[in-house]
């Protein structure tokens, strides 16, 4: 397998293309404060950054990763915001990026064993939380090809694959943000002796 490139965006570097920031997904925001404070995000296809905005307003430094890091916009200029342009189908980016984040985020986008190396990424009790279009979407319109379309309970499948504990998980038709087939997951990497905490909990000890 070549050896691909891996650009780290110099923090002096002005974006090309100034991006206007979409509200982050319903889904994200709902298990954004299982991540541990202040520890590193790993934003994968991260576009134009609006989750790369959300966990920085939060306080995580963030490794927003893309093929085209331009539309990041004013999120690349964000203090604790460091841009990557990388290919995602190649596994080299994760592995120097290394087993640092508390939390990985993946919205609208699809690649073989992807979970795996998420997984690997992920510090004991890091959280991934992604969530993007399945079979069946093709109804709706884009995307079509089963290439960009989980399989039934694909996340799920991977998730326990890899050895994380799924949290939650969903998977059919939505109305919102427009009509779609959809999966979606939050899933732990489990330190040992830990037990699962849901949005909300707050320890009475």
């Amino acid at each position: 397998m070549p050896q691909q490139d891996y650009n780290i965006m110099p923090e002096t570097t002005e974006p090309t293309k100034q991006s206007l920031i979409r509200e982050p997904s319903p889904w994200v925001v709902r298990f954004a404060p299982l991540v541990r404070q202040g520890g590193a995000v790993m934003d994968v296809a991260c576009g134009g950054g609006r989750h790369s905005h959300l966990f920085a307003t939060r306080g995580h430094p963030v490794l927003a990763m893309d093929r085209d890091i331009s539309q990041l916009g004013e999120v690349g200029d964000m203090d604790g915001v460091t841009g990557v342009e990388a290919d995602l189908e190649y596994i080299e980016p994760f592995q120097v990026a290394g087993q640092n984040f508390s939390g990985a985020v993946v919205t609208n986008y699809r690649s073989e064993n992807l979970v795996h190396v998420l997984a690997g990424a992920l510090l004991p009790g890091g959280v991934l939380i992604y969530e993007t279009f399945a079979q069946g979407n093709g109804r709706f319109g884009s995307p079509r090809s089963p290439d960009f379309l989980l399989k039934p309970d694909e996340l799920l499948h991977q998730c326990l694959a890899a050895g994380l504990t799924v949290i939650a998980y969903e998977f059919g038709d939505v109305d919102l943000p427009k009509p779609a087939t959809r999966q979606r997951i939050c899933a732990i990497k489990m330190a040992e002796g830990d037990h699962p905490v849901l949005p909300g909990y707050q320890n009475p000890v």
